[in-house]
């Protein structure tokens, strides 16, 4: 009887040391608002400090047996919003945005893209995982007048397949992710979690500000 109390005690204190982890319990302190919020930010052409943040938080927060469907509710309502935001900055600012902030190469071969293969042009950089790049696409989206009905839903259907699978590889994959998860959050602990939602929060107060100075550029052209 004292053996089986003791090793359910062993059992039970690295559940209970991964539950109390610094970084673990900042991340899900902010929940399922934090994946909505993130996955705005990772939707749109605001740059992030850590790509693919959007399915690191899925996968964990799954693993941890949140709701999947909420999850990937909020996580495609987030990249939806996110996706409109950049498309309606590209309509605004019009190619002389676009130019100013992708180098030419890109653009070029995203321009061409999108004339040939206007559906995958959105649909493969929203799934696709990083490196691929998205806000190119979805800024030129908007700036060569797709049309925004084929847009949204294009981007919408990619970004919520593609977070089904981050919720999956969650559920399916979880007890291992989340072993790799503890360790990497035991070594570098609280600070790297502040820097990010420090550099996430800054990275949207820069992307309200060039849309300010878009607008302001757009009317007085106008």
């Amino acid at each position: 009887m004292a053996k089986n109390l003791a090793a359910a005690a062993q059992t039970a204190a690295p559940a209970h040391r991964g539950a109390r982890n610094p970084l673990l319990h900042l991340l899900f302190s902010f929940g399922l608002f934090g994946v909505f919020l993130v996955s705005i930010v990772d939707s749109s052409f605001v740059p992030l400090p850590l790509p693919g943040i959007t399915d690191i938080m899925i996968i964990v927060l799954a693993a941890q047996h949140q709701s999947w469907f909420l999850l990937i509710l909020l996580a495609t309502i987030g990249s939806g919003l996110g996706g409109w935001f950049s498309y309606q900055v590209g309509q605004s600012g019009g190619m002389a945005f676009i130019e100013k902030r992708i180098p030419a190469r890109i653009f070029k071969r995203v321009c061409e893209w999108m004339e040939n293969h206007a559906i995958l042009s959105v649909a493969l950089p929203a799934i696709l995982p990083p490196p691929m790049p998205l806000s190119p696409f979805v800024l030129a989206a908007g700036a060569l007048k797709m049309s925004r009905k084929k847009f949204l839903t294009t981007f919408i259907i990619s970004r919520c397949l593609r977070h089904t699978i981050a919720a999956w590889l969650g559920i399916h994959y979880g007890r291992h992710i989340l072993r790799m998860w503890n360790a990497l959050s035991a070594k570098y602990a609280t600070p790297v979690l502040i820097v990010i939602w420090t550099l996430i929060l800054g990275s949207c107060a820069f992307a309200f500000w060039q849309l300010y100075k878009t607008s302001r550029t757009v009317a007085a052209h106008s």
